[in-house]
Protein backbone atom coordinates (compact mmCIF):
# COMPACT_ATOMS: atom_id res chain seq x y z
CA UNK A 1 0.00 0.00 0.00
CA UNK A 2 1.59 3.26 -1.14
CA UNK A 3 0.83 7.14 0.04
CA UNK A 4 1.53 10.00 -1.51
CA UNK A 5 -0.13 12.60 0.71
CA UNK A 6 0.21 16.18 1.16
CA UNK A 7 -0.71 17.57 4.05
CA UNK A 8 -0.14 21.30 5.97
CA UNK A 9 3.08 22.75 7.12
CA UNK A 10 4.97 21.47 10.35
CA UNK A 11 4.45 24.78 11.96
CA UNK A 12 0.48 24.50 11.41
CA UNK A 13 0.18 20.90 12.46
CA UNK A 14 2.00 21.60 15.78
CA UNK A 15 -0.29 24.67 15.86
CA UNK A 16 -3.50 22.73 15.31
CA UNK A 17 -2.19 19.96 17.57
CA UNK A 18 -1.06 21.55 20.78
CA UNK A 19 -4.08 23.71 20.47
CA UNK A 20 -6.37 21.06 20.57
CA UNK A 21 -4.57 19.51 23.48
CA UNK A 22 -4.93 22.60 25.89
CA UNK A 23 -8.17 23.90 24.27
CA UNK A 24 -10.54 21.04 24.31
CA UNK A 25 -8.25 19.31 27.23
CA UNK A 26 -9.62 16.29 28.83
CA UNK A 27 -13.46 16.62 28.91
CA UNK A 28 -13.56 16.77 24.97
CA UNK A 29 -11.34 13.24 25.03
CA UNK A 30 -13.24 11.71 27.90
CA UNK A 31 -15.07 7.62 26.68
CA UNK A 32 -18.49 8.43 25.84
CA UNK A 33 -18.10 3.94 26.12
CA UNK A 34 -17.16 3.88 29.81
CA UNK A 35 -19.58 6.62 30.85
CA UNK A 36 -22.07 4.79 28.95
CA UNK A 37 -21.30 1.60 30.99
CA UNK A 38 -21.36 3.41 34.38
CA UNK A 39 -24.71 4.70 33.68
CA UNK A 40 -26.52 1.42 32.64
CA UNK A 41 -24.61 0.05 35.85
CA UNK A 42 -25.96 2.64 38.27
CA UNK A 43 -29.81 2.24 36.47
CA UNK A 44 -29.34 -1.29 37.21
CA UNK A 45 -28.55 -1.02 40.76
CA UNK A 46 -29.91 2.43 41.98
CA UNK A 47 -33.00 3.03 39.54
CA UNK A 48 -33.47 5.72 36.52
CA UNK A 49 -33.25 8.45 39.03
CA UNK A 50 -30.02 7.67 39.99
CA UNK A 51 -28.73 7.21 36.58
CA UNK A 52 -30.48 10.50 35.01
CA UNK A 53 -28.33 12.03 37.71
CA UNK A 54 -25.49 10.23 37.18
CA UNK A 55 -25.89 11.64 33.55
CA UNK A 56 -26.58 15.00 34.69
CA UNK A 57 -23.56 15.35 36.62
CA UNK A 58 -21.73 15.02 33.85
CA UNK A 59 -23.47 18.45 32.02
CA UNK A 60 -21.59 21.38 33.97
CA UNK A 61 -22.03 23.92 31.25
CA UNK A 62 -24.86 25.40 29.12
CA UNK A 63 -23.09 23.88 26.08
CA UNK A 64 -22.81 20.12 27.61
CA UNK A 65 -26.53 20.70 28.42
CA UNK A 66 -27.44 21.12 24.78
CA UNK A 67 -24.91 18.81 23.24
CA UNK A 68 -27.01 16.27 20.64
CA UNK A 69 -25.07 12.91 22.35
CA UNK A 70 -26.20 13.95 26.24
CA UNK A 71 -29.95 14.74 25.18
CA UNK A 72 -30.26 11.81 23.23
CA UNK A 73 -28.93 9.67 26.19
CA UNK A 74 -31.19 11.62 28.44
CA UNK A 75 -34.23 10.97 26.51
CA UNK A 76 -33.82 7.87 26.84
CA UNK A 77 -33.62 7.65 30.14
CA UNK A 78 -36.40 10.21 31.34
CA UNK A 79 -38.76 7.58 28.75
CA UNK A 80 -37.44 4.25 30.32
CA UNK A 81 -38.94 6.20 33.43
CA UNK A 82 -42.13 7.30 31.98
CA UNK A 83 -41.01 10.76 32.77
CA UNK A 84 -42.78 11.14 28.65
CA UNK A 85 -42.54 14.95 28.81
CA UNK A 86 -39.49 15.56 29.84
CA UNK A 87 -38.06 12.94 27.76
CA UNK A 88 -39.62 14.51 24.68
CA UNK A 89 -38.14 18.17 25.96
CA UNK A 90 -35.11 16.30 25.74
CA UNK A 91 -35.28 14.82 22.58
CA UNK A 92 -36.02 17.65 20.91
CA UNK A 93 -33.23 19.87 22.24
CA UNK A 94 -31.04 16.75 20.35
CA UNK A 95 -33.72 17.01 17.59
CA UNK A 96 -32.54 20.79 17.19
CA UNK A 97 -28.93 19.62 16.73
CA UNK A 98 -29.62 17.50 13.89
CA UNK A 99 -32.08 19.79 11.76
CA UNK A 100 -28.71 22.23 12.30
CA UNK A 101 -26.94 19.08 10.62
CA UNK A 102 -30.05 18.78 7.84
CA UNK A 103 -29.94 22.20 7.20
CA UNK A 104 -26.11 22.12 6.38
CA UNK A 105 -26.44 18.89 4.43
CA UNK A 106 -28.80 20.18 1.91
CA UNK A 107 -26.97 23.98 1.51
CA UNK A 108 -23.58 23.38 2.13
CA UNK A 109 -22.58 19.68 2.27
CA UNK A 110 -18.78 20.50 1.84
CA UNK A 111 -18.67 21.71 4.78
CA UNK A 112 -19.71 18.40 6.62
CA UNK A 113 -16.92 16.72 4.30
CA UNK A 114 -13.62 18.56 5.23
CA UNK A 115 -10.49 16.73 6.18
CA UNK A 116 -9.31 19.12 8.31
CA UNK A 117 -9.71 21.07 11.27
CA UNK A 118 -10.58 18.30 14.11
CA UNK A 119 -10.14 15.43 12.13
CA UNK A 120 -6.86 16.32 10.96
CA UNK A 121 -5.99 16.07 14.57
CA UNK A 122 -8.53 13.53 16.44
CA UNK A 123 -11.87 11.88 15.27
CA UNK A 124 -12.88 12.85 19.24
CA UNK A 125 -12.67 16.14 18.63
CA UNK A 126 -14.84 16.45 16.24
CA UNK A 127 -18.80 17.60 17.13
CA UNK A 128 -20.73 14.59 17.49
CA UNK A 129 -23.50 14.69 14.40
CA UNK A 130 -24.86 11.46 15.22
CA UNK A 131 -25.31 8.20 13.79
CA UNK A 132 -27.67 8.56 10.78
CA UNK A 133 -29.48 5.33 11.75
CA UNK A 134 -29.75 7.39 15.35
CA UNK A 135 -31.24 10.41 13.84
CA UNK A 136 -33.73 8.35 12.20
CA UNK A 137 -34.55 6.56 15.50
CA UNK A 138 -34.95 10.42 17.25
CA UNK A 139 -37.98 11.01 15.19
CA UNK A 140 -39.26 7.64 15.59
CA UNK A 141 -38.52 7.71 19.32
CA UNK A 142 -40.60 11.16 19.84
CA UNK A 143 -43.35 9.55 17.77
CA UNK A 144 -43.40 6.94 20.32
CA UNK A 145 -43.56 9.34 22.95
CA UNK A 146 -46.07 11.16 21.96
CA UNK A 147 -48.66 8.04 20.89
CA UNK A 148 -47.78 7.20 24.96
CA UNK A 149 -49.53 10.79 25.45
CA UNK A 150 -52.60 10.10 22.93
CA UNK A 151 -50.91 12.40 20.76
CA UNK A 152 -51.89 11.23 17.24
CA UNK A 153 -51.42 14.32 15.40
CA UNK A 154 -47.67 14.99 16.20
CA UNK A 155 -46.69 11.53 16.34
CA UNK A 156 -48.05 11.75 12.65
CA UNK A 157 -45.54 14.99 12.27
CA UNK A 158 -42.51 13.45 13.63
CA UNK A 159 -43.34 10.22 11.54
CA UNK A 160 -43.49 12.77 8.38
CA UNK A 161 -39.98 14.18 9.13
CA UNK A 162 -38.44 11.03 9.41
CA UNK A 163 -39.09 10.15 6.08
CA UNK A 164 -37.83 13.58 4.82
CA UNK A 165 -34.81 13.18 7.49
CA UNK A 166 -34.22 9.67 5.25
CA UNK A 167 -34.14 11.23 1.68
CA UNK A 168 -31.73 14.08 3.38
CA UNK A 169 -29.26 11.45 4.06
CA UNK A 170 -29.47 9.37 1.02
CA UNK A 171 -28.46 12.22 -1.06
CA UNK A 172 -25.54 13.75 1.51
CA UNK A 173 -24.24 10.23 2.09
CA UNK A 174 -23.57 9.39 -2.20
CA UNK A 175 -22.05 12.87 -2.26
CA UNK A 176 -19.69 11.94 0.40
CA UNK A 177 -18.92 8.84 -0.75
CA UNK A 178 -17.94 10.00 -4.24
CA UNK A 179 -16.43 13.23 -2.35
CA UNK A 180 -13.87 10.16 -0.12
CA UNK A 181 -13.33 8.20 -3.40
CA UNK A 182 -12.14 11.04 -5.32
CA UNK A 183 -9.70 12.08 -2.28
CA UNK A 184 -8.16 8.90 -1.47
CA UNK A 185 -7.63 9.04 -5.77
CA UNK A 186 -5.91 12.08 -5.12
CA UNK A 187 -3.77 11.08 -2.02
CA UNK A 188 -2.58 8.13 -3.79
CA UNK A 189 -4.38 6.21 -0.83
CA UNK A 190 -6.23 2.46 -0.68
CA UNK A 191 -8.79 2.32 1.70
CA UNK A 192 -10.37 -0.35 3.44
CA UNK A 193 -9.97 -2.77 6.80
CA UNK A 194 -8.14 -5.40 4.61
CA UNK A 195 -5.14 -3.39 4.96
CA UNK A 196 -5.37 -2.91 8.55
CA UNK A 197 -3.42 -6.12 10.17
CA UNK A 198 -5.76 -8.05 12.37
CA UNK A 199 -9.36 -5.84 12.17
CA UNK A 200 -12.17 -8.29 12.46
CA UNK A 201 -13.58 -7.38 8.92
CA UNK A 202 -16.25 -10.81 9.22
CA UNK A 203 -17.79 -8.67 11.81
CA UNK A 204 -18.20 -6.12 9.11
CA UNK A 205 -18.51 -8.44 5.91
CA UNK A 206 -21.59 -10.67 7.74
CA UNK A 207 -24.08 -11.32 6.03
CA UNK A 208 -27.16 -9.81 8.34
CA UNK A 209 -24.78 -6.71 7.84
CA UNK A 210 -24.41 -6.74 4.03
CA UNK A 211 -28.21 -7.13 2.87
CA UNK A 212 -29.18 -4.24 4.65
CA UNK A 213 -30.47 -1.68 1.95
CA UNK A 214 -28.07 0.85 4.28
CA UNK A 215 -27.23 1.57 7.41
CA UNK A 216 -30.01 4.25 8.18
CA UNK A 217 -33.67 3.06 7.74
CA UNK A 218 -35.21 0.54 9.65
CA UNK A 219 -38.77 -1.47 9.47
CA UNK A 220 -40.16 -0.28 12.90
CA UNK A 221 -40.24 3.58 11.83
CA UNK A 222 -41.96 2.63 8.64
CA UNK A 223 -44.56 0.09 9.71
CA UNK A 224 -45.24 2.50 12.85
CA UNK A 225 -45.60 4.93 10.18
CA UNK A 226 -48.20 3.16 8.24
CA UNK A 227 -50.09 2.33 11.59
CA UNK A 228 -50.84 5.66 12.50
CA UNK A 229 -51.44 6.18 8.87
CA UNK A 230 -54.41 3.66 9.17
CA UNK A 231 -55.34 4.77 12.62
CA UNK A 232 -56.08 7.92 11.30
CA UNK A 233 -58.00 6.61 8.02
CA UNK A 234 -55.37 7.23 5.43
CA UNK A 235 -55.32 3.89 4.16
CA UNK A 236 -53.63 5.60 1.12
CA UNK A 237 -50.45 6.91 3.17
CA UNK A 238 -50.84 3.40 5.53
CA UNK A 239 -49.88 0.73 2.54
CA UNK A 240 -46.51 3.14 1.41
CA UNK A 241 -45.30 2.77 4.78
CA UNK A 242 -46.27 -1.46 5.56
CA UNK A 243 -44.88 -1.65 1.99
CA UNK A 244 -41.52 -0.08 2.60
CA UNK A 245 -40.88 -1.82 6.31
CA UNK A 246 -41.43 -5.10 3.96
CA UNK A 247 -38.96 -4.07 1.69
CA UNK A 248 -36.38 -3.11 4.51
CA UNK A 249 -37.18 -6.67 6.40
CA UNK A 250 -38.34 -9.06 4.12
CA UNK A 251 -39.90 -12.30 5.06
CA UNK A 252 -41.62 -11.18 8.53
CA UNK A 253 -44.90 -12.47 9.00
CA UNK A 254 -46.53 -9.23 10.66
CA UNK A 255 -45.12 -6.79 8.52
CA UNK A 256 -46.73 -8.75 5.28
CA UNK A 257 -49.94 -8.66 7.30
CA UNK A 258 -49.79 -5.20 7.64
CA UNK A 259 -50.26 -4.87 4.10
CA UNK A 260 -51.95 -8.02 3.03
CA UNK A 261 -55.13 -7.46 5.93
CA UNK A 262 -55.16 -3.57 5.54
CA UNK A 263 -58.40 -3.60 3.02
CA UNK A 264 -60.02 -5.92 5.27
CA UNK A 265 -59.28 -4.09 8.38
CA UNK A 266 -60.18 -0.99 7.39
CA UNK A 267 -63.60 -1.78 5.34
CA UNK A 268 -66.59 0.00 6.78
CA UNK A 269 -68.04 -3.54 7.38
CA UNK A 270 -65.38 -4.88 9.61
CA UNK A 271 -65.28 -1.77 11.68
CA UNK A 272 -69.06 -1.95 12.70
CA UNK A 273 -68.31 -5.75 13.86
CA UNK A 274 -65.01 -5.27 15.05
CA UNK A 275 -65.43 -6.98 18.45
CA UNK A 276 -61.95 -6.50 19.79
CA UNK A 277 -58.86 -4.18 19.86
CA UNK A 278 -56.36 -4.50 16.94
CA UNK A 279 -53.47 -4.23 19.18
CA UNK A 280 -49.55 -3.48 18.15
CA UNK A 281 -47.16 -4.86 20.30
CA UNK A 282 -43.35 -2.82 19.72
CA UNK A 283 -41.09 -5.28 22.21
CA UNK A 284 -37.56 -3.89 22.98
CA UNK A 285 -34.98 -5.90 24.44
CA UNK A 286 -31.40 -5.23 25.44
CA UNK A 287 -28.99 -1.78 24.90
CA UNK A 288 -27.27 -1.07 21.62
CA UNK A 289 -23.85 -2.37 21.05
CA UNK A 290 -20.78 -0.42 22.12
CA UNK A 291 -17.64 0.63 20.10
CA UNK A 292 -14.27 -0.52 21.47
CA UNK A 293 -11.57 1.14 20.51
CA UNK A 294 -8.65 -1.40 19.31
CA UNK A 295 -4.94 -0.51 18.24
CA UNK A 296 -3.82 -2.25 14.65
CA UNK A 297 -0.64 -1.66 12.68
CA UNK A 298 -0.60 0.40 9.71
CA UNK A 299 2.47 1.24 7.03
CA UNK A 300 2.86 4.90 6.61
CA UNK A 301 6.19 6.48 4.68
CA UNK A 302 8.43 8.44 6.46
CA UNK A 303 11.92 10.23 5.39
CA UNK A 304 13.65 7.05 6.21
CA UNK A 305 11.10 4.76 4.13
CA UNK A 306 7.82 2.83 5.13
CA UNK A 307 7.61 2.04 8.26
CA UNK A 308 4.86 0.64 10.74
CA UNK A 309 2.67 2.95 13.17
CA UNK A 310 -0.28 1.67 15.61
CA UNK A 311 -3.86 3.54 14.76
CA UNK A 312 -6.90 3.32 16.88
CA UNK A 313 -9.90 2.33 14.94
CA UNK A 314 -13.56 1.14 16.55
CA UNK A 315 -14.46 -2.41 16.44
CA UNK A 316 -18.55 -3.50 17.55
CA UNK A 317 -18.67 -7.27 18.23
CA UNK A 318 -21.52 -9.52 17.47
CA UNK A 319 -24.35 -9.60 19.97
CA UNK A 320 -25.04 -12.65 21.55
CA UNK A 321 -28.72 -11.87 22.77
CA UNK A 322 -30.97 -14.84 22.51
CA UNK A 323 -33.95 -13.70 20.27
CA UNK A 324 -37.20 -13.48 21.78
CA UNK A 325 -40.00 -16.09 20.55
CA UNK A 326 -43.78 -14.95 21.63
CA UNK A 327 -45.97 -12.71 23.67
CA UNK A 328 -49.25 -13.75 25.40
CA UNK A 329 -51.74 -12.12 26.53
CA UNK A 330 -55.51 -12.16 27.05
CA UNK A 331 -55.59 -16.06 26.63
CA UNK A 332 -53.67 -15.26 23.12
CA UNK A 333 -50.39 -15.99 21.98
CA UNK A 334 -48.65 -13.91 19.03
CA UNK A 335 -45.21 -14.86 17.64
CA UNK A 336 -42.67 -12.05 17.81
CA UNK A 337 -40.90 -10.53 14.63
CA UNK A 338 -37.56 -9.08 15.06
CA UNK A 339 -37.90 -5.99 12.45
CA UNK A 340 -34.59 -4.40 13.83
CA UNK A 341 -31.47 -5.47 14.95
CA UNK A 342 -29.46 -2.31 15.93
CA UNK A 343 -26.37 -4.34 16.67
CA UNK A 344 -26.17 -5.27 12.79
CA UNK A 345 -27.26 -1.41 12.12
CA UNK A 346 -24.35 -0.36 13.71
CA UNK A 347 -22.18 -2.68 12.45
CA UNK A 348 -23.99 -1.19 8.35
CA UNK A 349 -22.98 2.34 9.29
CA UNK A 350 -19.15 1.62 11.00
CA UNK A 351 -18.65 -0.72 7.51
CA UNK A 352 -19.71 2.38 5.35
CA UNK A 353 -17.77 4.76 7.34
CA UNK A 354 -14.69 2.82 7.20
CA UNK A 355 -13.07 3.70 4.21
CA UNK A 356 -13.42 7.43 4.93
CA UNK A 357 -12.08 6.98 8.94
CA UNK A 358 -8.85 5.01 7.01
CA UNK A 359 -7.82 7.84 5.29
CA UNK A 360 -8.50 10.67 7.82
CA UNK A 361 -6.22 8.41 10.04
CA UNK A 362 -3.34 7.57 7.63
CA UNK A 363 -3.08 11.49 6.90
CA UNK A 364 -2.83 11.95 10.66
CA UNK A 365 -0.50 9.15 11.26
CA UNK A 366 1.99 10.97 8.43
CA UNK A 367 1.37 14.29 9.60
CA UNK A 368 1.66 13.41 13.54
CA UNK A 369 5.47 10.90 12.26
CA UNK A 370 6.25 13.89 10.68
CA UNK A 371 6.06 16.22 13.49
CA UNK A 372 7.37 14.12 15.80
CA UNK A 373 10.74 13.59 13.88
CA UNK A 374 10.97 17.24 13.13
CA UNK A 375 10.42 17.97 16.63
CA UNK A 376 13.10 15.02 17.68
CA UNK A 377 15.59 17.18 15.34
CA UNK A 378 15.26 20.64 16.53
CA UNK A 379 14.52 20.17 20.23
CA UNK A 380 16.31 17.06 20.96
CA UNK A 381 14.84 14.98 23.96
CA UNK A 382 12.15 17.26 24.94
CA UNK A 383 11.17 18.11 21.46
CA UNK A 384 10.45 14.08 20.94
CA UNK A 385 8.68 13.92 23.91
CA UNK A 386 6.58 16.68 23.62
CA UNK A 387 5.54 15.44 20.00
CA UNK A 388 4.93 11.80 21.67
CA UNK A 389 2.68 13.04 24.41
CA UNK A 390 0.88 15.36 21.48
CA UNK A 391 -0.14 12.94 19.07
CA UNK A 392 -1.03 10.39 21.85
CA UNK A 393 -3.06 12.61 23.76
CA UNK A 394 -5.36 13.44 20.29
CA UNK A 395 -4.97 9.51 19.02
CA UNK A 396 -7.72 7.46 19.75
CA UNK A 397 -10.86 5.91 18.37
CA UNK A 398 -14.38 7.50 18.40
CA UNK A 399 -16.63 5.28 20.81
CA UNK A 400 -19.30 7.67 21.13
CA UNK A 401 -22.77 5.76 19.90
CA UNK A 402 -26.62 6.59 21.36
CA UNK A 403 -25.85 3.29 24.07
CA UNK A 404 -29.32 3.76 25.74
CA UNK A 405 -31.47 2.56 22.49
CA UNK A 406 -32.31 -0.89 22.82
CA UNK A 407 -30.57 -4.07 20.84
CA UNK A 408 -33.70 -5.62 19.16
CA UNK A 409 -36.93 -4.75 18.50
CA UNK A 410 -40.09 -7.26 17.64
CA UNK A 411 -43.36 -6.19 16.03
CA UNK A 412 -46.33 -8.66 17.38
CA UNK A 413 -50.02 -7.73 15.80
CA UNK A 414 -53.36 -9.20 16.85
CA UNK A 415 -56.92 -8.73 18.34
CA UNK A 416 -57.25 -8.64 22.32
CA UNK A 417 -60.67 -8.47 24.03
CA UNK A 418 -60.73 -5.43 25.73
CA UNK A 419 -60.01 -4.74 29.72
CA UNK A 420 -56.97 -5.58 31.91
CA UNK A 421 -54.71 -8.59 31.05
CA UNK A 422 -51.52 -10.09 32.26
CA UNK A 423 -49.25 -9.81 29.79
CA UNK A 424 -45.78 -12.72 29.20
CA UNK A 425 -42.70 -12.49 26.94
CA UNK A 426 -41.71 -15.95 26.98
CA UNK A 427 -42.57 -16.97 30.35
CA UNK A 428 -41.72 -13.82 31.59
CA UNK A 429 -44.41 -11.82 33.51
CA UNK A 430 -44.66 -8.06 33.20
CA UNK A 431 -45.22 -6.08 36.57
CA UNK A 432 -48.73 -4.57 36.03
CA UNK A 433 -51.27 -5.89 34.14
CA UNK A 434 -52.22 -3.35 30.91
CA UNK A 435 -55.51 -2.05 30.34
CA UNK A 436 -56.68 -3.20 25.88
CA UNK A 437 -59.01 -0.33 24.56
CA UNK A 438 -60.24 0.84 21.74
CA UNK A 439 -60.72 0.24 18.01
CA UNK A 440 -56.53 0.31 17.94
CA UNK A 441 -54.10 -0.14 20.46
CA UNK A 442 -50.44 0.09 20.85
CA UNK A 443 -48.60 -1.33 23.37
CA UNK A 444 -44.37 -0.62 23.86
CA UNK A 445 -42.23 -2.60 26.40
CA UNK A 446 -38.93 -2.53 26.90
CA UNK A 447 -37.08 -5.52 28.42
CA UNK A 448 -34.26 -3.89 30.61
CA UNK A 449 -31.37 -6.20 32.60
CA UNK A 450 -34.67 -8.93 32.29
CA UNK A 451 -36.99 -6.88 33.72
CA UNK A 452 -40.52 -5.75 31.16
CA UNK A 453 -41.01 -2.47 31.69
CA UNK A 454 -43.91 -1.12 29.62
CA UNK A 455 -44.63 2.05 28.58
CA UNK A 456 -48.21 3.86 28.42
CA UNK A 457 -51.35 2.01 26.50
CA UNK A 458 -51.97 4.08 23.93
CA UNK A 459 -55.64 3.78 22.27
CA UNK A 460 -57.44 5.00 19.82
CA UNK A 461 -61.19 5.25 18.46
CA UNK A 462 -64.01 2.74 19.98
CA UNK A 463 -64.96 -0.85 19.35
CA UNK A 464 -68.65 -1.20 17.78
CA UNK A 465 -70.10 -2.46 21.27
CA UNK A 466 -69.08 0.58 22.95
CA UNK A 467 -71.19 3.67 22.37
CA UNK A 468 -70.27 6.24 19.88
CA UNK A 469 -69.91 9.53 20.23
CA UNK A 470 -71.90 11.40 17.01
CA UNK A 471 -70.37 13.49 15.05
CA UNK A 472 -66.65 13.05 14.39
CA UNK A 473 -65.30 9.79 12.45
CA UNK A 474 -61.75 10.56 13.25
CA UNK A 475 -60.10 8.53 15.96
CA UNK A 476 -59.83 10.07 19.14
CA UNK A 477 -57.36 9.15 21.34
CA UNK A 478 -57.81 8.17 25.07
CA UNK A 479 -55.95 9.25 27.80
CA UNK A 480 -53.45 6.53 29.28
CA UNK A 481 -54.71 5.53 32.62
CA UNK A 482 -52.27 4.35 35.15
CA UNK A 483 -52.35 0.41 35.68
CA UNK A 484 -53.67 -1.13 38.21
CA UNK A 485 -51.62 -2.97 41.41
CA UNK A 486 -48.40 -3.93 40.56
CA UNK A 487 -46.66 -7.60 40.64
CA UNK A 488 -43.57 -8.18 42.61
CA UNK A 489 -41.11 -9.19 39.80
CA UNK A 490 -38.65 -11.82 39.87
CA UNK A 491 -36.16 -9.11 39.90
CA UNK A 492 -35.25 -5.51 40.93
CA UNK A 493 -37.30 -3.23 38.56
CA UNK A 494 -35.31 0.23 38.44
CA UNK A 495 -38.59 2.30 39.64
CA UNK A 496 -39.57 5.16 38.01
CA UNK A 497 -39.87 8.48 39.48
CA UNK A 498 -43.84 10.16 39.56
CA UNK A 499 -42.99 13.77 38.30
CA UNK A 500 -45.70 16.56 36.94
CA UNK A 501 -45.28 16.30 33.38
CA UNK A 502 -44.45 19.26 31.56
CA UNK A 503 -45.99 19.90 28.37
CA UNK A 504 -43.71 19.08 25.59
CA UNK A 505 -42.74 21.97 22.75
CA UNK A 506 -44.08 20.95 19.34
CA UNK A 507 -42.17 20.42 17.01
CA UNK A 508 -41.48 23.53 14.18
CA UNK A 509 -42.13 22.40 10.35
Amino acid sequence: MHYRVGFPSLPVIALVVSTSVFQFGCASMQSHDRLATEVQATSRVGGFPAAIAQLDATATTVEDRAALLYNLERGELLRLNKQYAESTESFLKADAKVQTWEDAAKSNPTKLMGLVGASLVSERLAVYEGQDYEKVWLTTRLALNRLAQGDLDNARVDLKRTHEREAVIAEFRSSETLAAEEEAKKKGATTGTKELNGYPVESLNDPEVTKLKNGYQNALSHYLAGFVYEVLGETGLAAPGYRKAIELRPGMGVLEEGLRGLDGRTSFGQKRAQKMTDVLFVIEAGNAPARKPRGFTVPIPGRNGIKTVSISYPVIDNSNDAPLGAISIGGKSFKLDNVVDVNVMARRALKDAMPGMVVRSVIRAIAKSEMQEQLSKNGGMFGAIVGIVAAAATEGADDRMWRMLPGRVYLARGHVPAGLHRLDVDGRSAPVDVNIDGQYALVALRIYDGVIIPSEVASFGRLAAAPATVGSDKPVAKKPSSPPAVKKPSKPVPEPVATTPKSSTPTKH
